[in-house]
């Protein structure tokens, strides 16, 4: 992984108005073991339904032309959160995506998701996005509130999945 940013996190919640924690927000550019480790713990905590991802799988994500794997590690090199930036090119322009963002349970509250946002907006702005899109349960309260924090505004818009045949 190649270091992209260093920042100290704000706080984000009332229990942890006052804190602090030092996160190096990273590109994952190698699919590792430690990784996929990391992944398997921090997933099931976004999604109770994703499937188990596998280091073939990883490799394809991080070699991907159009996405870029975010990772926060905490001062002591314990990866804590990721998010997934996808970028891409349609007739309208730049479009911009981020999915996938989750943060350690333990480590919540302390500006890790903040940096990580971040991040990836500087990244989408920097490719050309004019706008980022994402979208989130309301059921994930904090998430919201740190989204429209962030500048995100709701879309009045039809959000329609198609899944493939089982």
């Amino acid at each position: 992984m190649v270091p992209t940013e260093s920042t100290p996190a704000d706080g984000e919640g009332p229990a942890c108005a006052n804190s602090r924690m030092a996160v190096a927000i990273t590109e994952a550019t190698e699919a590792t073991t430690d990784l996929l480790a990391a992944l398997h713990r921090l997933v099931p905590q976004l999604s109770s339904s994703a499937t188990s991802l596998s280091l073939s799988d990883l490799q394809e994500l991080l070699r991907s032309g159009a996405s870029t794997l975010l990772v926060a590690h905490n001062a002591s090199g314990q990866l804590v959160g990721s998010l997934t930036l996808a970028v891409f090119r349609v007739p309208t322009g730049v479009r911009a995506w981020i999915e996938d963002v989750v943060v350690d349970d333990d480590a919540r509250g302390a500006g890790i998701g903040a940096a990580l946002v971040g991040a990836a907006l500087d990244r989408a702005t920097a490719a050309g996005a004019r706008s980022v899109d994402l979208t989130s349960r309301p059921s994930r309260q904090a998430a919201n509130r740190l989204y429209r924090r962030l500048g995100f505004e709701p879309r009045q818009t039809n959000v329609y999945r198609w899944s493939a045949p089982a």
